[in-house]
Protein backbone atom coordinates (compact mmCIF):
# COMPACT_ATOMS: atom_id res chain seq x y z
CA UNK A 1 0.00 0.00 0.00
CA UNK A 2 1.30 3.45 -0.91
CA UNK A 3 2.27 5.56 2.07
CA UNK A 4 1.02 9.13 2.02
CA UNK A 5 2.80 11.96 3.72
CA UNK A 6 0.66 14.62 5.30
CA UNK A 7 1.92 18.06 6.27
CA UNK A 8 1.50 19.34 9.79
CA UNK A 9 -1.13 21.77 8.55
CA UNK A 10 -3.16 18.93 7.02
CA UNK A 11 -2.94 16.85 10.20
CA UNK A 12 -4.08 19.74 12.39
CA UNK A 13 -6.88 20.45 9.90
CA UNK A 14 -8.11 16.86 10.09
CA UNK A 15 -8.08 16.98 13.89
CA UNK A 16 -9.99 20.29 13.88
CA UNK A 17 -12.64 18.74 11.61
CA UNK A 18 -13.02 15.88 14.09
CA UNK A 19 -13.39 18.37 16.96
CA UNK A 20 -16.10 20.25 15.05
CA UNK A 21 -18.18 17.10 14.86
CA UNK A 22 -17.55 15.45 11.49
CA UNK A 23 -18.26 11.70 11.94
CA UNK A 24 -15.00 9.84 12.45
CA UNK A 25 -15.72 7.08 9.93
CA UNK A 26 -16.52 9.63 7.22
CA UNK A 27 -13.46 11.75 8.03
CA UNK A 28 -11.09 8.76 7.95
CA UNK A 29 -12.50 7.56 4.65
CA UNK A 30 -12.33 11.05 3.14
CA UNK A 31 -8.70 11.63 4.17
CA UNK A 32 -7.63 8.08 3.34
CA UNK A 33 -6.07 7.09 6.65
CA UNK A 34 -6.65 4.29 9.10
CA UNK A 35 -8.34 4.71 12.45
CA UNK A 36 -5.03 3.88 14.13
CA UNK A 37 -3.31 6.73 12.27
CA UNK A 38 -6.04 9.14 13.32
CA UNK A 39 -5.67 8.26 16.99
CA UNK A 40 -1.88 8.46 16.75
CA UNK A 41 -2.20 11.98 15.30
CA UNK A 42 -4.75 12.87 17.96
CA UNK A 43 -2.44 11.70 20.73
CA UNK A 44 0.47 13.69 19.35
CA UNK A 45 -1.09 16.89 17.99
CA UNK A 46 -4.32 17.55 19.92
CA UNK A 47 -4.37 20.95 21.57
CA UNK A 48 -1.53 22.31 19.47
CA UNK A 49 -1.83 25.02 16.90
CA UNK A 50 0.04 24.86 13.59
CA UNK A 51 2.82 27.20 14.72
CA UNK A 52 3.32 25.19 17.92
CA UNK A 53 3.59 21.96 15.96
CA UNK A 54 6.15 23.52 13.64
CA UNK A 55 8.15 24.73 16.62
CA UNK A 56 7.96 21.25 18.18
CA UNK A 57 9.24 19.69 14.98
CA UNK A 58 12.11 22.19 14.75
CA UNK A 59 13.07 21.50 18.35
CA UNK A 60 13.05 17.75 17.71
CA UNK A 61 15.30 18.19 14.67
CA UNK A 62 17.66 20.41 16.65
CA UNK A 63 17.73 17.84 19.45
CA UNK A 64 18.71 15.09 16.99
CA UNK A 65 21.45 17.30 15.57
CA UNK A 66 22.81 18.12 19.01
CA UNK A 67 22.78 14.47 20.05
CA UNK A 68 24.79 13.65 16.94
CA UNK A 69 27.31 16.38 17.79
CA UNK A 70 27.66 15.07 21.36
CA UNK A 71 28.19 11.54 20.06
CA UNK A 72 30.89 12.72 17.65
CA UNK A 73 32.67 14.70 20.34
CA UNK A 74 32.50 11.78 22.76
CA UNK A 75 34.01 9.50 20.13
CA UNK A 76 36.80 12.01 19.48
CA UNK A 77 37.51 12.24 23.19
CA UNK A 78 37.71 8.46 23.57
CA UNK A 79 40.05 8.17 20.59
CA UNK A 80 42.33 10.90 21.96
CA UNK A 81 42.41 9.25 25.37
CA UNK A 82 43.36 5.93 23.75
CA UNK A 83 46.19 7.56 21.80
CA UNK A 84 47.39 9.34 24.92
CA UNK A 85 47.30 6.11 26.95
CA UNK A 86 49.36 4.26 24.30
CA UNK A 87 52.03 6.96 24.33
CA UNK A 88 52.44 6.76 28.09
Amino acid sequence: MKRKRFSVEQIVGVLKQAEVGVPLAELIRQVGISEQTFYRWKKRYTGLEIDQVRQLKQLQEENVRLKRVVADLTLDKVMLQDVLAKKL
